[in-house]
C-alpha cells in the first residue's frame, strides 16, 4: 500500500464525510464540506502524479483510482439532488453509466485484465468535478452569503435553475457518451469478459 494508493483510498473515505457536512443546515458545516470535497478532489491529481513520478503504478491503483473518482462524484451529485439544485434523472443517468463501466472493469479484473480509463473518461471526470464545484460554491454562498452573489451580479431564481440544468445536462451527455465510447473501444475485451 504505497502513498498514491493511500491517497486513492482517502478519496473514498472522504466522500461520505464530505456529504454529511455539506448537507447539514449550518454555514460552518457547509464550508467544512466544501473543503473536504476540495481536498478529496486534489488527491485525484496527487495519486496519479506521484504514482508516475515515483514509479509506483500498480494494478490496484489503476483499478481503484477511477473507482474512487466515481464514488466521490456520485456522492456529490446525490448531495446536490438532496439540496434541490440538480435534477434526479440526470444524476441517475450519470450514476448508471458509472455502475455499468465499473461492472465491466470488475469483471475484467476478475479475469486478470485491467481496463485503463480513456482520455475522454478523464475529461469527463474533470467536467464532473468542475460542475459539482460550481454548483456547490453557489449553494454555499446562497445559504451563507447571499449579498455576495448580488454584489457579483450573479443571477438568481429561474435563471440559476436553467444554468444549472444546462451545465448538468452537458455533463450528463458527455458522461453517457464516454461510456458508450468506452464500450465500443473495448468491445473485444468486453465480449471476452462476458463469455
Amino acid at each position: 500500500m504505497n502513498l498514491p494508493n493511500k491517497l486513492t483510498i482517502s478519496r473514498i473515505i472522504l466522500s461520505p464525510v464530505f456529504m454529511i457536512f455539506f448537507l447539514l443546515d449550518d454555514p460552518t458545516a457547509k464550508l467544512v464540506g466544501l473543503i473536504i470535497f476540495a481536498l478529496a478532489a486534489l488527491t485525484d491529481l496527487g495519486d496519479g502524479y506521484l504514482a508516475r513520478k515515483l514509479g509506483r503504478t500498480t494494478g490496484f491503483g489503476k483499478f481503484m483510482d477511477p473507482l474512487a473518482d466515481k464514488i466521490l462524484t456520485s456522492t456529490a451529485f446525490i448531495a446536490l439532488v438532496a439540496t434541490g439544485h440538480v435534477r434526479a434523472w440526470m444524476v441517475a443517468l450519470i450514476i448508471a453509466r458509472e455502475f455499468v463501466i465499473t461492472g465491466f472493469r470488475l469483471l475484467a479484473a476478475y479475469r486478470g485484465m485491467v481496463i485503463m480509463p480513456t482520455f475522454l473518461a478523464q475529461v469527463k471526470t474533470f467536467l464532473q468535478m468542475l460542475t459539482i464545484s460550481i454548483i456547490m460554491l453557489y449553494v454555499y454562498f446562497q445559504a451563507t452569503r447571499p449579498h455576495t452573489l448580488i454584489a457579483w451580479g450573479l443571477p438568481e431564481g429561474p435563471a440559476v435553475t436553467q444554468f444549472f440544468d444546462g451545465l448538468v445536462l452537458l455533463t450528463t451527455v458527455i458522461t453517457v457518451g464516454t461510456g458508450i465510447n468506452y464500450i465500443i473501444k473495448n468491445a473485444g475485451l468486453v465480449k471476452n469478459v462476458l463469455k
